[in-house]
């Protein structure tokens, strides 16, 4: 892939970063070239980058490797600036409801913060 950025992503914080350093390297591996599909090609499919049902402006980042399933999730700011909050293993077909209400609490903690500003 090219480095032809169409979006930027952006790191809040330890949430996501923290998560990220605790995975194996073929992990990291496959949310950093997740992470620039995402950042570089105009539609994302929707295996890899999918809005939350009922929720305002989440997005969920999906890695599979291997059997096991991860997953971020992010918001937009501003168009091109995308937010990765927290990250998680996925170990149920139902994403977990404690890592929606986390990504909600991020999302309004960014927001709050960036409007202080």
């Amino acid at each position: 892939m090219g480095q032809n950025f169409i979006r930027h992503i952006f790191y809040y914080k330890h949430y996501f970063l923290e998560f990220f350093n605790e995975q194996t390297e073929n992990v990291q591996k496959k949310f950093n070239w997740t992470l620039e599909l995402i950042a570089t090609i105009e539609q994302v499919p929707k295996k890899y980058f999918q809005h939350m049902e009922g929720t305002v402006g989440l997005y969920e980042i999906r890695v599979e490797v291997g059997s096991n399933i991860f997953r971020a999730f992010a918001f937009f700011d501003e168009g091109k600036l995308i937010v990765v909050a927290n990250g998680f293993q996925k170990k149920t077909q139902k994403t977990p409801k404690n890592e929606i209400e986390l990504a909600k609490k991020i999302k309004k903690e960014y927001f709050n913060e960036k409007d202080k500003k």
